[in-house]
């Protein structure tokens, strides 16, 4: 049956928890002027691997990324599903410790962060224990209920703008391409989308309908460097570690009934990034019921994973470990977002090519 809506819908959710989160920083981070120059590259690559990516699966009617990569040999499955169990499993790991940091440092102070944590595993173990349909269905559910919301507070939050710090708008300074803050921000950009190669057969979608989501996203990229930049110039941006969030706490709405605007932004966000975790360990579940643990009962292998999320997340002590990890796991990202997609898009023509033969 066809899930256009609803996976375009999750798609549209974990892309906008994670780009409203640390996106932001590293783009920051990485230029002085004319952010939108290494905005710009990275949707553009983001849209040129989607469709890549896409174009390779439409190839093999019914068939997910492990069932073609297996067909082509188990020394090409080896080789190019380890990198995504490794990447997946890594970025399971930075976004349980790192959305926790953030709560911690938002609004529950006087909260250890180890229960956050655990209580942001133990419901996305609980989502991902349901399968790929109720994850979908709870992703519309939260559509519904908080993108209004979101819409709102993205509006709101250009109250103190001002528009004098949009300058320079054009530059010829390249430099971020040499940036580790430039590449981290690829955590955002490449994400998610490989998630489209484990849907089919159970979950059938078109590829229109990816490529509209894709673009009602491109606008969130944009305002989430834009609003701090605009409020508080680029070297007071550049100070904070999330600016994002900073900038929307310093909306002040007299007629809204409640004090903070933060609250209901990151509220919004952690659900966001629940229904991004439940996804990444379904995924990672997926992969290692397809290979390793064929005989083992999903529910434990989902209960191992994420025993195993929570442990190492105890062993990261603070905000400067999360940013190591984030640069250990730039080669495994860009492996992910490029040669995973090609890999699959080659495979794809070979296989045409085999077929008009």
């Amino acid at each position: 049956m066809d899930r256009s809506i609803s996976v375009s819908i999750t798609y549209i959710l974990c892309q906008a928890g994670l780009i409203l989160f640390m996106y932001p920083t590293n783009i920051i981070g990485s230029t002085t002027e004319s952010h939108w120059m290494p905005i710009l590259l990275g949707v553009l690559v983001h849209f040129l691997m989607v469709w890549v990516l896409l174009k390779g699966l439409g190839a093999f009617p019914n068939q997910d990324m492990i069932a073609i990569f297996r067909q082509h040999g188990r020394g090409v499955a080896i080789l190019l599903l380890t990198p995504v169990f490794a990447y997946l499993f890594m970025g399971g790991v930075i976004a349980v410790r790192s959305y926790a940091e953030i709560v911690t440092i938002i609004f529950l102070s006087e909260t250890p962060s180890w229960a956050i944590m655990t209580l942001l595993l133990t419901l996305a173990t609980y989502l991902a224990s349901k399968g790929i349909e109720s994850i979908l269905r709870t992703g519309v559910i939260m559509f519904l209920l908080f993108i209004p919301l979101l819409c709102f507070i993205l509006v709101a939050s250009f109250q103190n703008a001002d528009w004098r710090y949009i300058h320079p708008f054009f530059s010829k300074d390249f430099s971020f391409l040499k940036s580790m803050s430039y590449f981290n921000s690829y955590f955002a950009i490449g994400g998610v989308f490989v998630l489209f190669g484990f849907l089919q057969p159970i979950v059938t979608f078109t590829k229109k309908s990816i490529f509209l989501s894709s673009l009602c996203i491109v606008p969130v990229f944009f305002v989430s460097v834009y609003v701090p930049i605009l409020t508080f110039g680029q070297d007071t941006s550049s100070q904070f570690i999330f600016p994002f969030v900073i900038a929307v706490d310093a909306v002040n709405l007299t007629w809204f009934m409640f004090d903070r605007l933060t609250m209901f932004f990151l509220l919004s966000i952690v659900i966001f990034i629940l229904i991004f975790l439940s996804l990444v360990l379904w995924m990672l579940v997926i992969l290692l019921k397809r290979s390793v643990c064929q005989r083992v009962s999903s529910t434990y292998v989902l209960l191992g994973l994420s025993v195993c999320v929570l442990t190492l997340c105890f062993f990261i002590p603070d905000w400067n470990a999360i940013d190591t990890l984030f640069t250990w796991n730039t080669p495994l990202r860009f492996f992910v977002l490029i040669i995973v997609p090609v890999s699959v898009f080659l495979l794809g023509i070979r296989a045409k090519r085999k077929e008009s033969v």
